[in-house]
């Protein structure tokens, strides 16, 4: 076995033996710390599940409505200009919104167009510069009971953009050397 795969398997017992050794040490019970952690885990997830089905069905319907392809076709004369593929855009529409959907457009795109394709390299680098910002806040605001996310959907939508344009010019810059 290679020193990597030990380091792997073994990194996880390591980790637990410590916290524990040192919750022990500190003289903390650390089973009863453990099952009020558990708790509030419990608790969390009730809270944030109502925004997370909201979420879910909004993304269906969105989908499902056709709604997604009226918009890209909308947005086209501006993506034609900035450079962006027209075959990564039901990415963009869809990635603040949904991981797994993204996931699944990313993998046709890659399957279609091939991992080392401008398109394939475009969507691959969308995926991983930007964020399910809905989702996102969905889960840490109904968490924590925030009701109004004022400025930060503003602000990560932003940060999103920005990753899908990056991910467009860099292909388009180191496209030239490769």
């Amino acid at each position: 076995m290679g020193i990597l795969k030990a380091i792997s398997v073994g990194v996880i017992p390591v980790l637990f033996v410590i916290v524990l050794g040192y919750g022990l040490a500190k003289k903390v019970n650390v089973f009863e710390c453990f099952v009020e952690g558990a708790a509030e885990g419990i608790k969390v997830t009730i809270r944030i599940i109502p925004p997370l089905v909201g979420l879910l069905a909004a993304i269906g319907m969105l989908r499902a409505s056709g709604a997604l392809d009226f918009l890209i076709g909308l947005l086209s004369p501006v993506t034609g200009f900035l450079g962006i593929p027209s075959e990564v855009m039901p990415l963009a529409m869809l990635r603040p919104v949904s991981g797994s959907g993204s996931l699944a457009l990313v993998t046709d795109l890659v399957t279609r167009y091939g991992a080392d394709s401008f398109v394939g390299r475009v969507a691959s680098t969308m995926m991983g510069s930007t964020e399910t910002t809905f989702y996102t806040l969905a889960v840490y605001f109904g968490s924590v009971g925030i009701k109004d996310a004022r400025h930060t959907v503003k602000c990560a939508l932003l940060a999103d953009l920005a990753g899908m344009l990056a991910s467009v010019w860099v292909w388009r810059l180191l496209g030239q050397f490769l």
